[in-house]
């Protein structure tokens, strides 16, 4: 890492340690604008990941899509193209040196704004990249993304600036080396633009059964290249995906309020309360009502940045 980038991303820690009052997710006076902060390693937790810029400023973390590892550093970004359920760990932190980061959400609305403006050039691809990609860090990108968090000191400033910075960002990421892969969120001609009319449908109705028939439909495919490039883009076949929305929906309800395992399989969509159990105790390696104690005995499950 080139000296101008460590300093950048000093002055990014004092402050992220400014701006969190706790340990965790942290929302800031911009909506799409997320610090996170922890002094532990952490087990896995597991979210909802929104189309997103991720930048870690100390520390390492791993975010895992289906069974795919992506580990970012301070080196490093790493990009969701899509809504995408996700498990993360920290893997570098310490009370002397926590582990920081930033997240920053988008929309295809915003990724299509910065093609028009820069009447930039949509590139052919031959085959779906993931929806999640790890790229090298550069100083242009990580200054955009400091000017952007250091409105906060500034916040009269933020309705003005902070919707030209955003620009800046996604145009610097849609020129690095995977921008490709994000620009196809934005094209109605892609397969990434039709997969993501079908995950808006399951995460939209994601305790309601389906039929592939009518995914495919929404997307303007055939079954099979319904299923092909969603495995491409998704790492996860559709039936997978609305297990994984349906269990982290189910752990959530578990965590907030004292509610029967069983009664909750059936809130999330699930006939048998049994196979709720096994699949339950698959993705986060406990029975509901033993996760939900360790959970309840200082293991956090906040979100992801």
């Amino acid at each position: 890492m080139t000296e101008q980038l460590r300093q950048e991303h000093a002055k990014l820690a004092k402050l992220i340690e400014r701006h969190t009052a706790q340990s965790g997710i942290n929302s800031t006076a911009m909506p799409a604008l997320y610090f996170n902060r922890a002094s532990l390693v952490t087990g896995p937790s597991y979210s909802i990941l929104k189309p997103a810029l991720c930048i870690v400023v100390q520390g390492e973390k791993d975010i895992c899509l289906a069974k795919e590892r992506f580990r970012y550093t301070p080196a490093d970004y790493l990009v969701a193209s899509l809504e995408v359920p996700v498990s993360g760990q920290v893997v570098t932190a310490s009370t002397e040196v926590p582990y920081l980061s930033l997240k920053l959400e988008f929309t295809p609305n915003q990724i299509l704004e910065v093609l028009n403006d820069f009447k930039m050039q949509a590139r052919p691809k031959e085959q779906n990249g993931r929806a999640i990609f790890v790229s090298r860090l550069d100083f242009p990108l990580l200054d955009a993304v400091s000017r952007l968090a250091h409105l906060l000191d500034n916040p009269t400033d933020i309705p003005v600036l902070a919707p030209l910075f955003t620009k800046e960002i996604l145009y610097r990421i849609l020129q690095g080396q995977h921008g490709v892969v994000l620009e196809q969120i934005a094209l109605e001609s892609s397969n990434v633009y039709r997969i993501k009319d079908v995950i808006e449908q399951l995460v939209k109705h994601f305790n309601q059964p389906f039929r592939i028939e009518d995914l495919a439909d929404i997307a303007n495919m055939s079954v099979s290249s319904l299923h092909r490039h969603f495995r491409e883009v998704i790492a996860m076949s559709p039936i997978q995906f609305q297990k994984q929305l349906r269990l982290q929906e189910a752990r959530r309800l578990l965590l907030a309020k004292s509610t029967d395992a069983a009664d909750v399989a059936f809130q999330v969509g699930y006939e048998s309360p049994s196979q709720f159990s096994r699949e339950y105790s698959r993705l986060f390696g406990y029975p509901p009502r033993e996760d939900i104690k360790r959970l309840r005995g200082g293991v956090s499950s906040k979100g992801l940045s």
